[in-house]
């Protein structure tokens, strides 16, 4: 079975992108805590579009240290509560298998 990466994307009001930040990241390092071996990133799309910047969330793990299964891909699907009141309509979820 090969490795899956979940990457979620969303917007966020531009003056809010940095505070969204800081919330997934804090929930990212918890998630991490809980998951030894959980990459977990969050980048910014460059650019503004109609007062909204586009955030994406990536999730792997590191060789041999676990695997994103059902029930951690919800999770990470629901995203982290704190960033709720900033997203700027849906967040949108795509998985991905490795293939090496």
């Amino acid at each position: 079975m090969s490795a899956r990466e979940l990457y979620v994307y969303y917007r966020v009001a531009q003056t809010h992108w940095r505070g969204a930040v800081d919330a997934v990241s804090a929930w990212q390092r918890e998630l991490h805590s809980a998951r030894p071996g959980l990459i977990a990133r969050v980048l910014r799309r460059p650019g503004v579009h109609d007062d909204a910047v586009t955030l994406m969330e990536t999730y792997a793990f590191e060789p041999d240290s676990g695997a994103i299964d059902d029930a951690l891909q919800a999770a990470l699907v629901r995203g982290a509560p704190a960033l709720r009141p900033w997203l700027v309509g849906e967040r949108h979820a795509e998985p991905f298998d490795a293939l090496d």
